[in-house]
């Protein structure tokens, strides 16, 4: 008997078109979020040396940065010297320009006058090849009632970026936050189409989930309803955690409520392409002493690892200390069982059983597969 499955090529197709999969793509493991009147083409320098200066005082060796961030002693060596490297080479992964709640509300000539200074110090990073892989800008939000600001902005500083380097240099992305109406999101879009037509370039953007509302039209289909300009979705802490009635000392990237939100958040795009990112930690040393900033770095590195067990594997870094703990953490989680999984990889491809008597399924072996492709693409 055959069955009538009238109807199924086109949902297939839908399938394909709306959930991609694939393996994982290089991901910056944080976005550095810098208010627009403070950022100048030495801004990721200043940063990387800040970093680096934090490392010579504080974290002198692998068995310093083994007792900060409870890295096993066989491990520490590997992962101090790649923070060190890292820090030296390209301390900054994926850099905003924050015209949003970093910066505030300003006149508009002052604000268009910041416009200027960013483009121009885009374009100078740009020339001098020191641009982070992934760089934007944050504008200020359609809930806020001034959507005219907010594009007056944008354009003022893409027109700026091309009117000085030429182009606009790859890896460009656009910071949308506090999405209170699923309307905003495709008002968004028509102004990314209408500003790219003279580019040459296709604009995309990221939302930022930062209330309980924005949970409830987040879904699968949201990215092709948008024509594919959805790059991103970044969960905001303490906006979301003010939001639902969370007291100040419970404003937090641990909190119960934030791994739901962002449950949410990994359920309703699950295969669809669209990355995720985590919050920050709003804190910086208490003072320049080794007890202050090896405090922040395991708070800091606590955080991390927290997103990267429920499989987020981005956040905000708010200060050159972050830097530190956040390769740190990041460096220690991907290489503490890389071997591991790659021997259980090769055994299942070799169809042998793997240590510790581990019987795993296809979709370990697919995850496992994944996780080292990941950490291929994020160690340096």
């Amino acid at each position: 008997m055959r069955a009538d499955l009238r109807g199924f090529a086109e949902a297939y197709t839908v399938q394909q078109a709306r959930y991609p999969a694939g393996e994982p793509r290089w991901q910056p493991v944080h976005t550095v979020y810098v208010p627009a009147d403070r950022f100048t083409a030495g801004t990721v320098s200043a940063w990387g040396d800040q970093a680096s200066s934090l490392v010579k005082t504080h974290l002198a060796g692998p068995g310093e940065l083994a007792e900060v961030f409870g890295v096993p002693g066989g491990l520490a060596p590997a992962v101090h010297e790649r923070v060190v490297r890292k820090l030296a080479s390209e301390p900054v992964e994926d850099v905003r320009v924050d015209f949003e709640d970093g910066y505030g509300v300003r006149p508009d000539a002052v604000e268009d006058g910041h416009v200027e200074q960013a483009a121009e110090a885009v374009a100078a990073l740009h020339a001098a090849g020191a641009l982070p892989r992934r760089w934007g800008l944050r504008v200020k939000s359609f809930a806020d009632g001034d959507p005219e600001r907010s594009v007056r902005t944008l354009g003022g500083f893409v027109t700026g970026v091309l009117a000085r380097a030429g182009e606009l240099p790859g890896g460009f992305v656009v910071t949308f936050p506090k999405v209170l109406m699923e309307a905003y999101l495709g008002q968004f879009a028509e102004v990314l189409a209408r500003l790219e037509s003279g580019l040459g370039t296709r604009l995309r953007f990221e939302i930022q989930v930062e209330a309980p509302q924005t949970l409830h039209f987040l879904r699968g289909d949201l990215p092709e309803s948008l024509d594919g300009r959805l790059a991103a979705a970044h969960f905001g802490v303490f906006d979301y955690t003010a939001a639902i009635g969370l007291p100040p000392h419970e404003q937090r990237l641990d909190h119960p409520a934030c791994d739901h939100a962002r449950h949410v958040m990994q359920t309703a795009f699950a295969g669809t392409g669209v990355e995720l990112s985590d919050g920050s930690l709003a804190a910086s040393p208490a003072s320049g002493g080794k007890e202050d900033v090896h405090a922040l770095w395991r708070r800091h590195a606590e955080l991390v690892r927290h997103s990267l067990r429920h499989g987020y594997y981005q956040g905000w870094d708010m200060h050159p200390s972050h830097l530190v703990s956040r390769f740190a953490a990041v460096y220690a989680f991907h290489l503490a069982r890389y071997d591991s999984y790659r021997e259980r990889v090769s055994a299942w491809e070799e169809q042998r059983q793997a240590g510790g008597g581990v019987m795993d399924e296809p979709a370990t072996i697919r995850t496992l597969a994944a996780a080292l492709h990941r950490a291929d693409l994020t160690l340096p």
